[in-house]
């Protein structure tokens, strides 16, 4: 309750919401949400943390899908919708140490990048992603498309764009 209303107002306002009205928008008072989460730092990385592990469990379901290709460009579309959208908001929550926003980067990029190898490993053995693109070079360019985008859907542009480039020149599967 506390993360959903939270996740909205940053959605919403950007990560200096008033806390008092997250607390507010979850129905409760300021000191229950002090309990679970005495700073805003704290706040903040909870629903960042869980913003990577949504991406995270989507990348796991989409293994499943029939098609490796359009299953890793549906991933790297909600890549690049996140890294638009939540750059910010990673960025607060990790603000009050050096060491601890290493340390939260670190984790967070070990788990994103594990499930960006596994769809893209998977889109190679298919044939559908040419097999030199690295999981380093297609991130890079990924993460380029979001920072050049002047709003998400110019970045799910850019990376239509970029999807071409991945599939070695045979755009087949371009969702």
């Amino acid at each position: 309750m506390l993360l959903a209303a939270a996740k909205k107002l940053f959605d919403e306002h950007g990560p200096d919401v008033a806390l008092d009205e997250v607390a507010r928008r979850a129905g409760v008072g300021n000191a229950t949400l002090y309990r679970h989460f005495p700073t805003r730092q704290d706040l903040i990385v909870a629903v960042y943390a869980d913003e990577v592990t949504f991406l995270c469990e989507q990348g796991a379901d989409l293994l499943e899908s029939e098609s490796a290709a359009e299953a890793l460009f549906t991933w790297l579309d909600s890549f690049v919708v996140h890294v638009v959208t939540k750059r910010a908001l990673a960025l607060a929550g990790t603000t009050d140490s050096a060491q601890r926003r290493t340390t939260l980067f670190g984790h967070w990029h070990t788990s994103m990048r594990s499930t960006a190898q596994k769809l893209l490993t998977r889109a190679q053995h298919d044939g559908a992603v040419d097999t030199d693109l690295t999981l380093d070079d297609m991130l890079a360019l990924t993460n380029a498309a979001a920072l050049a985008g002047s709003s998400a859907d110019h970045a799910r542009q850019l990376l239509r764009v970029q999807w071409r480039g991945f599939a070695g020149g045979d755009a087949r599967a371009l969702p």
